[in-house]
């Protein structure tokens, strides 16, 4: 167990807890899920550069930073689902409303067949490193996920202290655009990410058929 790992094991370990700080009614607990969220999206950022620099990359690694990703991955998208569908306009995601099942069958259902895929190419001897495209798409995912868990304690508290006057109004608009724009961009990606894996590796896909 090595740095690198250990802050996976963290990461994993987290998103329990922010699943639970996520869904709880708290302002308080709605911006410290924020804010874990922030140091476990990060963390993830510098596990990596770890291993790379130190030659600290181990199988078990390999294992465990892609499913700390998924778990991460799930312990907001799923909460998510279920504060949009709470009464009253705050818990809606700007734009979009509440988080269409759509989404999550898009989200979820490409991270299964990605996980299928890469277990078919590795039984073939090919292994499917990470690419660009899927980076972007992860980037632009923690984007969102970020920006819609700090615009619910922020409303909340807009709310409770009439917050008010061009700055406030000028921040709201932009968080509102930022969050409807990132689900927009994120959903994109991860449909054109799974394409350009199967392009990339459109062999392993001609041969299985």
């Amino acid at each position: 167990m090595n740095v690198p790992n250990a802050i996976s094991v963290a990461r994993i370990a987290a998103c329990p807890a922010i699943s639970y700080l996520a869904l709880s009614p708290g302002v308080a607990s709605r911006y410290a899920a924020f804010v874990l969220f922030v140091v476990a999206a990060l963390s993830d950022v510098w596990d990596g550069h770890l291993a790379r620099k130190h030659g600290w990359i181990t199988d078990t690694g390999k294992l465990l930073d892609p499913v700390a990703d998924k778990l991460l991955l799930a312990s907001t998208f799923i909460p998510f689902y279920f504060i949009t569908r709470r009464p009253g306009a705050v818990g809606e995601i700007p734009w979009w409303g509440a988080m269409p099942v759509w989404v999550l069958v898009v989200v979820f259902g490409r991270e299964l067949f990605m996980t299928l895929f890469r277990g078919y190419a590795a039984r073939r001897g090919v292994v499917i490193a990470a690419g660009k495209s899927g980076k972007y798409k992860a980037l632009m995912q923690n984007l969102f996920i970020g920006g819609l868990l700090l615009w619910y304690p922020i409303m909340s508290s807009a709310a409770d202290r009439g917050w008010s006057g061009g700055i406030w109004n000028a921040w709201r608009h932009f968080n509102s655009a930022w969050v409807g724009l990132m689900l927009a961009v994120a959903v994109g990606l991860t449909v054109f990410s799974m394409g350009d894996y199967l392009w990339r590796y459109r062999t392993l896909v001609r041969d299985h058929a």
